[in-house]
């Protein structure tokens, strides 16, 4: 799991680590749920940004076709998929922010 979220934070296990703790360390009063919660929305902003990748290379490849005179039947849900993982990215940002805002 550590690995894991390392790679999709784009650091070394050690400074994914080193991070953490230097984290923990400045905000010791919060508590497992709000911890659970933040990891939560963490999941889902890296869960938007890999689904917002894998759309926009669909998009990508939809507009070439329309450049190049073709049909590109799967753009409607391309267009589709680029705006949910957008609404996912918002309601993430916007409950990071509103726990910023209003701390317990």
């Amino acid at each position: 799991m550590i690995k894991s979220a390392a790679a999709q934070a784009n650091l070394s296990v050690a400074g994914f680590l080193a991070r953490s703790a230097l984290r923990a360390a400045r905000d010791r009063d919060r508590t497992a749920v709000e911890i659970a919660d933040d990891r939560e929305v963490i999941t889902a902003l890296f869960d938007s940004r890999r689904r917002l990748g894998w759309a926009g290379s669909n998009l990508n490849q939809a507009v070439k076709a329309l450049n190049s005179g073709s049909q590109a039947p799967q753009i409607e849900a391309a267009i589709t998929a680029v705006r949910t993982a957008a609404d996912r990215v918002h309601e993430a940002a916007s409950q990071l922010i509103a726990r910023e805002q209003n701390p317990a």
